[in-house]
């Protein structure tokens, strides 16, 4: 469906390239996409002159679609936030540009997000962690192979079925390698950019401890279990909260250094009848065993027939 509010969009903006001094980017290229249901497509492209302005004209704007502006530089692409279609004019955002560098400074973890679950009927709790990375530096840090990640950390030894989620960085760039995470995709300096992956803990766990093996600007943890006892130094009890009708003990720890001990005393699971099923057939089979001997050694001996 086309929108009827106008035949045509004038969009304009600037692209900059970051650094210790932002400055126009001129001549790069700046392309429009259109990006819907079924997925996303360029329409147009322009580039930006001697300032890093530009001007593009969308025809006949689609309502049902979404549209975004990238600009590349140095090898990367960065887009711009979704931009609203519904007038005849429109100025975007800037788009910033860094320098990419293999090299740069060390990605910061500004803050650590952990939400543990009940157990399940298989007696597994699922965790969720939301990360947020953080490029202080000047530079875009890329990776030139596999081997040398933008950003690496330890996960939880009790964890399994590791799997990446949703969020800035793409789980397509996360790999679970031995006991860490690593992170391949670009982290350009500016807002902190997150990443969230899920895990199970294994049914018998008590002990459920989150490594720290750098600086961690914050830690937030949400136990479904409120009667769970969490030790972290810097611990902030922040009460029970409610979230999609569930209950969660809320906590902030942090800072964190490298070494710090974090640990969640988890209470044993909810009891399941088809956990103890195997049991409760092994005691009956001992005991019809047990009743059976004692039966034989009640009964009578035969008495020998006389014969008439």
């Amino acid at each position: 469906m086309l929108a009827a509010q106008t035949p045509q969009v004038s969009i304009s903006g600037r692209v900059l390239l970051g650094g210790r001094e932002t400055a126009p980017l001129p001549n790069a290229w700046v392309v429009l996409h259109r990006i819907t249901r079924d997925g996303g497509a360029p329409i147009d492209s322009v580039r930006s002159d001697a300032r890093g302005r530009y001007r593009i004209t969308l025809r006949r704007p689609d309502s049902t679609g979404v549209y975004v502006l990238s600009a590349w530089y140095d090898s990367l692409a960065y887009f711009s936030s979704p931009i609203n279609v519904d007038r005849p004019a429109v100025h975007a955002d800037d788009i910033i540009a860094y320098p990419t560098t293999a090299n740069g400074p060390p990605i910061k973890l500004a803050r650590r997000l952990a939400t543990i679950a009940h157990p399940g009927e298989n007696g597994t709790r699922e965790v969720l962690e939301i990360l947020e990375l953080e490029n202080t530096g000047q530079t875009a840090r890329i990776t030139r192979d596999t081997l040398v990640p933008t950003w690496a950390g330890r996960v939880p030894e009790r964890g399994a079925q590791f799997r990446g989620g949703q969020g800035d960085i793409s789980p397509d760039a996360l790999v679970f390698r031995h006991d860490s995470i690593v992170v391949l995709a670009p982290i350009p300096p500016g807002p902190v950019k997150q990443l969230s992956y899920a895990y199970s803990l294994l049914p018998d766990t008590r002990t459920f401890a989150i490594p720290i093996d750098q600086e961690t600007a914050e830690l937030n943890l949400l136990v479904e279990d409120t009667a769970a006892a969490v030790t972290a130094p810097k611990l902030q009890r922040l009460g029970v909260q409610e979230l999609e009708q569930r209950r969660f003990a809320a906590y902030r720890a942090g800072p964190l250094k490298p070494g710090d001990i974090v640990e969640i005393q988890l209470p044993a699971g909810k009891f399941r009848a088809q956990a103890v099923l195997p049991y409760v057939i092994g005691l009956l089979a001992a005991g019809m065993v047990v009743a059976l001997v004692w039966a034989l050694k009640k009964k009578p001996l035969a008495q020998p027939v006389t014969p008439s």
